[in-house]
């Protein structure tokens, strides 16, 4: 291979940190370009800084501009094979273009019309929706029926069968969050599309020499299926809930823990009523919220106490009236959204006043600040699992001015 079919560029440069710059050092470098070598000396500055610097960047998407275009691709895009999802996702400014809130997370927003059905599939990046608004659609995982409503958060774990079925009169949007970016990075995605009769929740057999990855936790999760004629249904409560949703209380017939949660829905009155309470305990003197006025909860897997999914960490925060939170950076990125209410977020050199449905991004080792005059509810994912597992998490916190 010539130097000019290289797709290696070494140059030799005056800095006072690199070696002199004489014709024999250029023709060492030419050899290095041919040979594909790339020396340490002249990357190291971009290789190891001395903090992170992310190629992504701090960004904002307004809800009010995302769910009128997501309504316009609901006249305009059919839901079915090839495309499969009406979902569009989120492309930060800062990675030349790829469809990625972050280099590790996905997110999107998703609209489906009344009576309408997004195909059954599987992949082995995991997944979750966060529903800020509406109802009427049910999600079907595993052939559990699913029903999304306003503020509920649902999980689910990669490489179960799940589709989409809007049973209702009226359009509905919500937000998608994967790992799909990081899955990406490191090759080790599957996909693989249902039968077609599986559009409407229709059992969970294999299809056909279907040959798929090694998953203790869809063995696990298959023993757990409910009947086809269930999968029909529109049920209130899903399957997993009545198995799994009790405060404190574990089947004795599903003891193993699992990497993934088993629980598909997580309810929004529990998660308010989790956030009002620390809020009132600490106005009567209690300890029970993570900075003055600021209440927090993580969504959590039944079966171990950790975090949802393997590489995802979900939680809701709650901001009383009049409060602000400390500066905070830490490893690994974030994306939010906002519920309720209305705020002023900083991060890193960059400032929004944010309202409802609002989403925005935090780079890895962005600082982080958010106030607001009257209350602000945020939803939160980020991939701190990965770095905690890997034993990479930092984080800063600066104290507060008194």
């Amino acid at each position: 291979m010539t130097s000019s079919a290289s797709p290696v560029t070494v140059r030799a440069t005056d800095a006072a940190d690199q070696p002199e710059r004489t014709p024999q050092l250029e023709a060492l470098y030419q050899g290095f370009e041919s040979e594909l070598l790339v020396p340490l000396w002249t990357e190291i500055g971009d290789l190891m800084p001395v903090h992170p610097k992310s190629r992504a960047l701090p960004h904002l998407w307004r809800w009010k501009n995302l769910l009128p275009m997501a309504e316009r691709a609901g006249r305009l895009v059919p839901v079915g094979r090839g495309g499969e999802r009406r979902a569009i996702a989120l492309a930060n400014p800062g990675l030349g273009g790829r469809p990625f809130a972050t280099p590790t997370l996905w997110a999107a927003i998703q609209y489906l019309n009344p009576a309408e059905d997004a195909p059954v599939h599987r992949h082995t990046q995991h997944a979750f929706r966060f529903v800020v608004e509406g109802e009427g659609v049910w999600t079907v995982v595993n052939g559990d029926p699913v029903a999304m409503r306003r503020g509920d958060f649902l999980p689910q774990a990669g490489w179960h069968w799940h589709g989409h079925h809007n049973l209702s009169d009226r359009p509905m949007a919500w937000i998608d969050g994967l790992d799909i970016p990081f899955q990406h990075y490191l090759d080790s995605t599957f996909f693989e599309f249902g039968p077609e009769g599986r559009a409407e929740g229709e059992g969970t057999a294999e299809p056909a020499g279907a040959a798929e990855p090694e998953r203790a936790q869809e063995r696990e999760e298959e023993a757990a299926e409910p009947e086809e004629a269930e999968a029909r249904r529109a049920p209130e409560r899903s399957y997993s809930e009545r198995l799994w949703a009790h405060p404190g209380l574990r089947p004795l017939t599903r003891l193993g823990p699992t990497p993934s949660t088993p629980l598909l829905a997580y309810r929004w009155e529990h998660t308010d009523r989790a956030l009002s309470e620390q809020l009132a305990l600490e106005a009567e003197g209690y300890s029970a919220t993570v900075e003055p006025g600021h209440a927090a909860v993580r969504f959590t897997n039944p079966t171990t106490g950790g975090d949802v999914l393997p590489t995802v960490r979900t939680e809701f925060h709650r901001l009383a009236p009049d409060t602000g939170t400390a500066t905070r950076q830490e490893v690994g990125s974030s994306v939010f959204q906002v519920f309720e209410g209305t705020g002023r977020v900083t991060v890193g050199d960059v400032s929004w006043t944010v309202e409802h449905g609002d989403l925005f991004v935090v780079p890895s080792w962005q600082p982080l600040t958010v106030s607001t005059e009257n209350g602000l509810d945020l939803f939160r994912f980020s991939d701190a699992p990965i770095f905690e597992q890997l034993h990479l998490h930092r984080h800063r916190q600066e104290e507060k001015p008194a």
